[in-house]
């Protein structure tokens, strides 16, 4: 072929266009060309370029200039490539380009764009000997490197070229508009991705969202398959920012997050109150009470509130004002937030004493008499302390009668604490009188309160007539007395009446007193025998100023007076009359009763006073009588008018039942046959999954409340010895104390006899106050050994029982208690004492059982404890023994419990049977609501089917050594032994912890902190951390547990992984931990690292630790490190002795020797028992905190427990071990080591 470019300028192009090849295939083109010219000149450039598939031309792959021979080429052009290429933006994209023949330095390769650019090799790489291959990048590939791509090699011979591939730029998706927040809680948020609406580009093939605190960084992402996704255990009230990521297939397909949604969790309960509440300053009416700083991990809300809270609630101190004075103030401190509320123990404080408020002016009843008053009260309504005295005065303030004086100073009387009244003598008739009375505390004298009396008017007096004075003439007609001015009694004189009287023996004498004269009489009535007497005449004062005669029967007109004067003789007798003078006093207008004044006996006076009005004048009769006349003597009060009236009595909060007997309602036993032992447990599980017929409906056919009565219980006299008004004893069950002398009362206490079975108790109420001496009369009076408490003396800030024992010895009454010792344990106390009582030779022993381990609500959590205290009652008590006394705060509901427990285990041993149902039944015939709460039902069950199940295994220590070879001792028909039963038994009994008693070790947060998944510590086991370390959760993988003496004085947990090893100090710290024990070897291969500084200091987060020194001795090396808190660095620091334990090898399921470890042991107890006076805990550590941790415990509660109470019983040990984690001890070969170290130490001591 041939072309010609003569005709073409310079810098022009000219075409030549091979055929078509439309064949599929790598096609070769072998050619031959010459380049030239007229003048022997290159005519320019040869350029190749190839089309493929319709594709762009593009750049040429081979070119050649300047040669003037023939010369040969050869092209490859290849159709085969992928039509497209598609890559995520900002991914880096790869072509790759496989050649024919080898690679060598002459071999030029490069990648082509459309555009013209060429993108050299980055690599090439022989496949084998007839191929390579070659590699181009494109970096980080945005929408302008989207573009039709293609392979060039090239080189002296000719050139290849490929097909053109599209490179295709995706841009990941994100979301277009944020989350929307569907709901909210403490702990979670439930959003909406919203992800439909997107920028960039599809298909979406994975939906997460990510989530922080706004405050902290991008730590939790979570795969979402749904439109909805709720966010879990997450922190209350905290701010969160979340966002959306979108992903696209391919590498880098996630896009940028979403606009962030950014909300806020609600507030969640609080976790507790404020601690270490403390009383700075106590007065009358004020209490400074200082707390501990609320933090977040405490209020679990930001906003929040404390009740006493005044200024901020960061500041812990508050003034409490307004208390009234000397009373028992219960404070509590109630820490509140939007979602909650979380309140403190009570804490009782007495305020001081103060001056006393007014004696209630409802409570002054005044009687007034002449000349004496008669004034009550009552103690003032507030007191505000112990009242000492009572000052009472008295002043005139007015008279009637104007002779008297008033000015002169009034009467102060001083009283004692428990005077009510006071006569008032010597006072003037018809004067009122301003009463004053104050009461007095310690403090002083309060304010006064004020009372008028006005004092009766007196009749007027006159002096006595002496011998034959009065009667100065006689006539036939008339005579003539002398008459004398009288003295008045509160009122002025208004007129002397002479009245003359005929006595007659014929005629009855007229039945009204011959005191007064009610209505005036003239002599013409009286004469025509309508009236015995008859006024003679009626003087004025003024008249008689002094003694003067006057004559009677002389006919003349006194005063105007219409009464006509005659004299009439009365009797003749030896011719000449007799005649009386008599004076009686009159008030104007007799009173309804002629009866004189009598001064009620204060004892006897009500409230009910009859008041007399006061008179306003006197008036003088002077009688003429023929004869001296005898005066009957006036009775006393009405009977209605004597005798004290009650007080209001305090009401008690007890129900109104109307009893028709003293027998109990119940039919025991028609419905409730007993159960046998072997079908208790499907008894239980049939009761607690029935929906017809369960524990619910049983425990609610008992019936309830009042079923007997308890009419002595009742009396007001014996209502302080009842703790509550409610729950008093029964008459025909009561235990009835011999009496005091003069105290018919004494023989109450609020407690019951329950005799059920054989099995003989006293059911009482913890002591109050009152009952103290009650309570040691009825020990002594029962010939009682034992005291069995089921209660603490305070619960939730409320005080259950009083004190009723002392810590050296105490008297009460006659009775002398003294304090013998005291034997601590994790769930009990028991306590010796000896009794003794005045006038016998006889020295008692009486020991309490106190158990502890009763949780403050509800029923403990497991069995064990309250089983082996039950056994230890029983075998303490001695047979000759009185009943045991039983009791709580009530007296009902764990003393039921306890006493059905006892009574149920002893049938079930005797009989083989159980019959809770009726025994509950019969103690309620005996005491009020015994069981209470159907909660403590159940529980009884659970613990009598544990008691079967499990059986009697204690040893005697003295017997331990035969009972271990016949515990081993292989059966050659089982081909089993006893301690592998007891294993079994005791797999079949371990509680076996569900999911949700594990949340807190599930979190997502805290997962990666527990080294296996199995074996997770229940959340009411764990230690929570409480020294903050940035934003590491207060979690740790490890459990308290209870040693023989000492509640939660073991924390069993697994070897510190890498990244817990801060939190594993922060735990050493936070609880006071002295000992740690470590079981394992270090292994970095298990994530076992060393978490100890070998010498020197080192930093652990907030807890900076410092090796002191290091020894070893045996298979133990023992290192003792200083620990001090860099965040309360004002704390001090706590010593702590780590324990190396190196005869444990890892293949191994026990320690080579039992010697070493049985020193191990005795090593870390003499340690504890020398440092922190034996508080310091013990962390206990193994590779999983299960196994080898739990043989350690286990045994060391086991020789503890054959020192102090003589017996081994490595099943409760276990057991008690796995009621907090069920991995302690989880072979059989570690269960049999238990039982070889107790023989070991039992050998040894």
């Amino acid at each position: 072929m041939y072309v010609d470019v003569s005709q073409y300028d310079v810098g022009e192009k000219a075409r030549f266009q091979l055929p078509v090849m439309k064949e599929n295939d790598t096609h070769c083109i072998d050619f031959n060309y010459l380049l030239t010219s007229p003048d022997g000149s290159s005519p320019g450039t040869l350029n190749v370029l190839v089309k493929v598939n319709k594709g762009p031309l593009a750049n040429p792959i081979w070119n050649v200039t300047s040669y003037t021979d023939w010369l040969r080429a050869e092209l490859a052009v290849s159709t085969f490539w992928p039509n497209e290429y598609q890559v995520n933006a900002g991914q880096n994209a790869t072509f790759q380009c496989i050649a024919t023949g080898r690679d060598t330095s002459n071999n030029k390769l490069w990648l082509q764009r459309r555009n013209g650019e060429d993108i050299p090799v980055a690599l090439t790489k022989n496949i084998n000997h007839r191929r390579f291959a070659a590699s181009f990048h494109l970096n980080e590939v945005t929408n302008q490197d989207q573009d039709l791509y293609r392979c060039v090699t090239q080189s002296e011979r000719g050139s290849g070229v490929s097909n053109f591939a599209g490179l295709i730029v995706r841009e990941p998706p994100h979301p277009i508009a944020p989350p929307q927040l569907l709901g909210v809680g403490p702990t979670y948020l439930l959003i909406q991705l919203n992800a439909n609406s997107i920028f960039g580009d599809g298909p979406i093939i994975l939906k997460e969202v990510e989530y922080r605190m706004t405050s902290g960084s991008w730590t939790e992402t979570h795969a979402v398959n749904s439109p909805n996704y709720k966010l879990w255990h997450l922190d209350p009230d905290t701010e969160y920012e979340i966002r959306v990521l979108l992903t696209r297939p391919g590498e880098g397909g996630t896009g940028k997050p979403g606009p962030p949604l950014i909300t806020r969790t609600k507030c969640a309960e609080p976790m507790r109150t404020p601690k270490r509440l403390k009383i700075a300053e106590t007065r009358s009416r004020l209490i400074a009470v200082d707390w501990e700083s609320l933090g977040y991990n405490i209020t679990r809300c930001h906003t929040f509130n404390v009740t006493i809270y005044i200024n901020s609630a960061y500041t812990p101190r508050h003034l409490v004002g307004s208390l009234p004075p000397y009373t028992n103030v219960s404070l509590k401190m109630i820490l509140t937030n939007p979602e909650g509320r979380k309140e403190s123990d009570e804490t009782i404080i007495q305020t001081d004493e103060d001056v006393p408020g007014a004696v209630p002016s409802q409570s002054l009843r005044a009687t007034p008499f002449e000349d004496r008053i008669l004034l009550y009260w009552k103690e003032p309504a507030e007191p505000n302390g112990i009242i000492i005295q009572y000052e009472i005065s008295y002043i005139g303030v007015r008279s009637f009668d104007p002779s008297v004086p008033l000015q002169r100073p009034g009467l102060t009387v001083s009283l004692p604490s428990n005077a009510t009244y006071h006569l008032f003598s010597q006072l003037h008739p018809g004067v009122t009188y301003q009463l004053s009375i104050r009461a007095s505390t310690s403090k002083g004298f309060g304010p006064a309160t004020m009372l008028n009396v006005t004092t009766n008017i007196s009749a007027p007096t006159i002096d006595e007539y002496d011998g034959s004075e009065a009667f100065l003439n006689e006539t036939a007609t008339t005579i003539t007395v002398l008459l004398k001015p009288a003295q008045a009694k509160g009122a002025p004189i208004s007129a002397y009446q002479i009245v003359v009287e005929e006595v007659n023996p014929q005629r009855t004498r007229r039945q009204a007193s011959s005191d007064c004269y009610e209505v005036p009489v003239s002599y013409h009535i009286a004469s025509s025998g309508g009236s015995p007497y008859y006024y003679a005449a009626q003087l004025s004062p003024s008249n008689l100023p002094e003694p003067l005669p006057f004559t009677v029967g002389d006919n003349k007109t006194y005063q105007a007076s219409v009464y006509c004067l005659y004299f009439s003789k009365t009797e003749n007798s030896a011719n000449y009359t007799h005649f009386a003078l008599g004076m009686p006093g009159c008030r104007m207008f007799c009173p309804e009763s002629g009866k004189p004044e009598v001064i009620p006996d204060p004892a006897k006076q009500t409230d009910r006073v009859v008041k007399i009005a006061g008179i306003s004048a006197g008036v003088l009769v002077f009688i003429l009588l023929v004869r001296l006349t005898d005066k009957t003597p006036a009775p006393l009060l009405d009977e209605n008018h004597s005798g004290s009236a009650a007080e209001n009595s305090r009401l008690l909060d007890v129900p109104r039942y109307h009893c028709e007997g003293t027998e109990s309602p119940y039919q025991t036993g028609q419905l409730h046959p007993a159960i046998r032992v072997a079908d208790l447990l499907q008894h239980i599980n049939l009761m607690k999954t029935s929906d017809s017929y369960g524990f619910k409906e049983e425990y609610e056919s008992f019936f309830e409340g009042q079923s007997a009565s308890w009419d002595v219980a009742k009396k007001e006299q014996n209502r302080t010895k009842n703790r509550y008004g409610n729950i008093i004893a029964y008459d025909h069950s009561r235990v009835i104390l011999q009496p005091i002398e003069d105290d018919p009362s004494s023989d109450y206490i609020n407690a019951n006899y329950i005799d059920v079975s054989g099995n003989a108790s006293n059911a009482t109420i913890g002591p109050v106050h009152e009952t103290v001496y009650d309570f040691w009369r009825m020990v002594w009076q029962e010939q009682s050994a034992c005291i069995v408490m089921v209660t603490n003396l305070v619960e939730v800030g409320r005080v259950k029982c009083y004190k009723y024992w002392p810590d050296d010895a105490e008297v009460y009454g006659d009775f002398k208690v003294t304090f013998v010792e005291v034997e601590p344990l994790a769930e009990y106390v028991v306590r010796t004492f000896t009794l003794e009582r005045r006038g016998f030779n006889e020295v008692r022993e009486v020991k309490q059982f106190h158990f502890t381990g009763w949780p403050d609500h509800g029923v403990p959590y497991h069995a064990t404890g309250l089983l082996s205290f039950i056994r230890r009652v029983k075998i303490s008590n001695p047979p000759s023994a009185g009943p045991i006394v039983v009791h709580c705060s009530a007296g009902a509901g764990r003393t039921g419990c306890f006493i059905v427990i006892d009574i149920m285990l002893d049938m079930a041993e005797r009989e083989g049977v159980v019959d809770i149902y009726n025994c509950v039944k019969a103690l309620r015939s005996r005491r009020i609501n015994m069981v209470q709460t159907e909660e403590q039902y159940i529980f009884i069950h659970d613990a009598i089917l544990e008691a079967c199940l499990c059986g009697e295994t204690a040893i005697p220590v003295c017997e331990f050594k035969a009972a271990f070879y016949e515990l081993i001792r292989i059966d050659s028909q089982t081909n089993s032994s006893h301690i592998k039963d007891e294993f079994q038994t005791l797999n079949s009994v371990t509680p076996q912890p569900q999911p949700e008693d594990c949340s807190i070790a599930l979190l997502p947060r805290n997962q990666d902190k527990n080294r296996f998944m199995d074996g997770l510590p229940p959340d009411r086991c764990l230690p929570f951390l409480i020294t903050i370390d940035g934003e590491s959760s207060n979690y740790i993988n490890a459990a308290l547990m209870d040693s023989y003496r000492q509640p939660a004085a073991f924390i069993v947990t697994q070897h510190p992984l890498p990244n817990t090893v801060k939190d594993f100090w922060r735990l050493v710290y936070d609880y006071g931990c002295t000992s740690l024990v470590m079981l394992n070897e270090i292994d970095l291969a298990q994530g076992c690292p060393q978490y100890w500084p070998e010498e020197g200091m080192l930093r652990y987060g907030p807890v900076q630790v410092e090796c002191m020194s290091c020894s070893m001795d045996c298979d133990v090396i023992s290192r003792l490190f200083r620990v001090c808190n860099l965040t309360r660095p004002q704390e001090g620091y706590l010593m702590v002795r780590q324990f190396q334990y190196l005869g444990w090898a890892g293949h191994r399921e026990v320690p080579a020797s039992k010697r070493s470890f049985l020193k191990l042991i005795l090593q870390v107890d003499q340690w504890q028992r020398e440092g922190e006076e034996g508080e310091g805990r013990t962390i206990v550590h193994c590779l999983n905190g299960g196994g080898r941790s739990g043989v350690f415990c286990a045994s060391s509660i086991v020789c503890e427990m054959a020192k102090r109470q003589s017996v081994v019983d490595v099943f409760h040990a276990v057991k008690t071990l796995r009621n907090s984690k069920p991995n302690m001890v989880d072979t059989p070969e570690q269960y049999r080591f238990c039982y070889d170290l107790a023989l070991e130490f039992i050998e040894s001591s």
